[in-house]
């Protein structure tokens, strides 16, 4: 490789410029380009520059090689602060250790009630996560875990491993990940366990340097000591378990139910999902009622998110309007007539009856 020694000549001299004055060019730079988000120790700089010296820009008049920038300045710090909401589960203990592992190990973590994100995040000056209409949030079929790696291009393997382990447990597709159901059971027995959330992630971070450290050298490892064993589980979960009789049913049933589980919290639409499904609309309509209790598309989705609210209101950790979020009704009301019609009873009324733990 040829090094062009003038830029490098260039980059060695604004390397010992920086560590002479460190502290007065990183709240210069801080203040010039409005991070008043972050609380800036003595030698913060390297997400500015990750963001902003970009296209060979110019720094007090020196040429600055983009290519070279992290190599040279990776040693700057920035201490971030993030918020999100309180009592987390999978992507918020997954994405401050991630924060903290690989991108600023002493990032400050702040959770705090689901309707306080947005002003507390102004007041404390920090940067909202895994919340709706922030950047730092889920993507299609990617959660705020998968963000994190492309926006700050963590290309660690073990990382991306992680990454559809935590994706799998975050949206309840187990299936992308043998390890994803455990890892949603840990959590959530965590969460149970522990209702201070600083605590919660002390212990998650332990989870998670664990299952990093088996995504990096022991995913070869195996339990079960002998191969006949494997073949023998194989043939039980193929052959034995099936029901004689039973009705089947066809792939695309399969897959649409997934994705209406996946995807509860959003508006559904039977013509949006046949494309991806790759059958016709008319088809899928006249259709569905055969392999979803006798429902229609309509029908379903609203008894899925009325399960799915009930389910939530047996913990004191959400409110009505955060259950009526969480389960894809366009306001609280539109949720409570919904969810009237389908128990005779008004959500409030239903969760004083049945009492929240």
């Amino acid at each position: 490789m040829v090094i062009n020694k003038k830029i490098y000549n260039r980059q060695k001299y604004l390397l010992s410029y920086c560590r002479l004055i460190k502290r007065c060019i990183v709240r210069l730079i801080a203040l010039l380009f409005g991070y008043k988000r972050y609380a800036v120790n003595s030698i913060g700089i390297y997400h500015i520059l990750h963001n902003n010296l970009q296209n060979n820009k110019i720094l007090f008049g020196l040429y600055v090689n983009p290519m070279l920038t992290t190599r040279y300045l990776a040693y700057f710090v920035l201490i971030m602060k993030w918020i999100t909401r309180e009592r987390p589960k999978i992507d918020r203990l997954a994405c401050p250790w991630l924060i903290k592992r690989f991108i600023d190990k002493d990032a400050e973590i702040i959770y705090v009630p689901f309707d306080q994100v947005t002003e507390k995040a102004k007041q404390l000056d920090a940067t909202p996560f895994d919340v709706p209409g922030v950047e730092f949030t889920h993507y299609g079929d990617y959660c705020t875990f998968d963000y994190f790696i492309q926006k700050y291009q963590i290309e660690d393997p073990a990382v991306h491993t992680l990454a559809v382990i935590v994706r799998g447990a975050d949206t309840d597709h187990h299936e992308l990940a043998a390890q994803s159901s455990g890892l949603w059971a840990i959590s959530a027995g965590l969460a149970f366990n522990y209702p201070d959330d600083q605590d919660l992630l002390e212990k998650g971070m332990i989870i998670y340097d664990g299952l990093y450290s088996w995504a990096k050298h022991l995913q070869k490892e195996k339990h079960t000591q002998q191969p006949f064993e494997n073949l023998l589980l194989n043939v039980f979960n193929t052959y034995l378990k099936q029901k004689p009789g039973a009705k089947k049913i066809p792939a695309w049933a399969k897959e649409l139910k997934e994705i209406i589980q996946d995807h509860i919290d959003t508006n559904l639409s039977l013509k949006e999902i046949s494309k991806g499904l790759e059958i016709s609309p008319s088809y899928l309509s006249r259709e569905f009622s055969k392999y979803f209790e006798d429902l229609s598309f309509g029908e379903y989705i609203r008894k899925q998110r009325i399960e799915k609210a009930i389910s939530l209101m047996q913990s004191s950790a959400y409110s009505l309007t955060e259950i009526a979020y969480l389960t894809g009704f366009s306001d609280q009301s539109h949720f409570t007539r919904i969810f009237k019609k389908h128990t005779g009873k008004n959500p409030s009324d239903y969760r004083k009856k049945n009492g929240k733990k």
